[in-house]
């Protein structure tokens, strides 16, 4: 019988991070030159918060130079849901969508191990989607 996965067959593993000491322009090329939304923020190598292209576009908007001097560690958010590798799937999904995040870090003993975001979260509807549902012929064009 089928069960509910765990984050850990989902997520993204070892996920780009950056530190919170870096400027919010570093972590703009870190995201653009990766295609990633999300970045972990890490003080001493641990967990301190979470950046999203949200975030740095913010900054942006108050000027270059603003994205120039700005750490990254004045402006990610805290506290970050994160779970450990275990935590079931639909639990992660469920706490996602009632506080409206877009992303979840995985944790291995208090250290990063991955990443599941809503858009991850998306594709792996699509996937169960159509798989297990076919298509009834009567969809609009």
């Amino acid at each position: 019988m089928p069960r509910i996965p765990t984050i850990k067959s989902v997520m993204t593993p070892f996920p780009h991070a950056i530190e919170g000491h870096e400027s919010v322009a570093a972590a703009r090329r870190l995201m653009t030159a990766n295609g990633i939304h999300h970045l972990p923020v890490l003080e001493s190598g641990r967990l301190q918060g979470i950046l999203s292209m949200r975030d740095v576009e913010r900054v942006e908007a108050i000027s270059e130079q603003s994205a120039e001097t700005t750490r990254v560690g004045a402006v990610c958010r805290f506290p970050v849901y994160a779970v450990d590798l275990d935590e079931p799937l639909d639990n992660v999904l469920v706490h996602m969508a009632n506080e409206r995040l877009g992303s979840v870090l995985i944790l291995r003993h208090d250290r990063i191990a991955g990443i599941f975001t809503v858009t991850d979260a998306c594709r792996l509807l699509a996937v169960h989607l159509r798989r297990d549902l076919p298509p009834t012929g009567d969809e609009v064009a």
